[in-house]
């Protein structure tokens, strides 16, 4: 199944560059999303205020180099290793969802795209990216949806309890499920079943990738942002005149430090 190129099945009732034009718009439903998402909510005139306020307040100014460095510490640590959690658990969970989506969505893209329904023969590495993408998401994701959710956990919730911010990670969720599930039934050849679960993956799809106003997929494009701004707001002194957060030590770069002894 692994080495199964999935795009390769898609139903022959399907006109040859749908699947492209498919990808091409999904990929636009993002990018006009969080244009959306960032104009309805002012998004870039709040962290554009912040950094002026932040660089007005400041006791002391951030050289190019310094601001540099503050950018690779960010993008290691709260990007790469998403050292903002402090639960151990729930940073693996969200490690494995989100290197798990960008595998399977890349992926998917290059197979789509650059090796069309069964013309050409696609590299080993992306079926396999493919695949092992989606199980990361499904790993990550069930894991946090069952068993780490705050509401779940500390309220005692249902885990079957829906709100509006699931949105993302129920789409993605499903997606990836449904994907698995028809690459699967391709492999052990069940025509109907294969050309069910391609149906639900598509849809699933669709909503992911066209709910970017309602649910939170445009978060992982502002969190960077914020976490770059608070960096800055630590090194120059004007994050509200009080020291860094102290509820655990450096981690990934982390700029939370142990209380100073005094």
């Amino acid at each position: 199944m692994f080495t199964n190129n999935p795009f390769a099945g898609i139903p022959a009732s399907i006109e040859p560059g749908v699947p492209e034009a498919f990808v091409i718009a999904m990929a636009v439903l993002v990018f006009a999303g969080t244009l959306f998402d960032v104009v309805h909510k002012r998004s870039a005139r709040y962290f554009f205020g912040n950094w002026r306020q932040a660089r007005n307040r400041g006791s002391k100014r951030i050289g190019g180099g310094e601001m540099a460095s503050l950018a690779v510490r960010t993008l290691c640590s709260e990007v790469l290793a998403s050292g903002e959690f402090c639960s151990t658990r729930r940073r693996i969970a969200h490690l494995l969802t989100m290197y798990g989506f960008l595998a399977h969505v890349i992926a998917s893209a290059l197979l789509v795209l650059g090796y069309p329904g069964s013309v050409g023969t696609a590299p080993a590495v992306l079926p396999w990216a493919w695949h092992i993408g989606a199980l990361m998401v499904c790993i990550g994701g069930y894991w946090f949806w069952f068993f780490i959710r705050a509401d779940v956990v500390a309220e005692g919730n249902s885990p079957f309890r829906i709100v509006r911010a699931d949105l993302f990670v129920l789409s993605l969720l499903a997606s990836a499920t449904a994907g698995l599930i028809w690459s699967l039934l391709q492999t052990a050849g069940a025509t109907v079943g294969t050309t069910l679960c391609f149906g639900l993956y598509v849809i699933a799809n669709t909503v992911l990738f066209g709910s970017v106003p309602w649910s939170k997929f445009a978060h992982m494009f502002f969190k960077p942002t914020a976490a770059f701004g608070k960096r800055v707001a630590d090194a120059n002194g004007s994050r509200n005149g009080l020291p860094a957060p102290a509820d655990k030590p450096e981690v990934f770069g982390s700029a939370r430090r142990l209380p100073r002894s005094f």
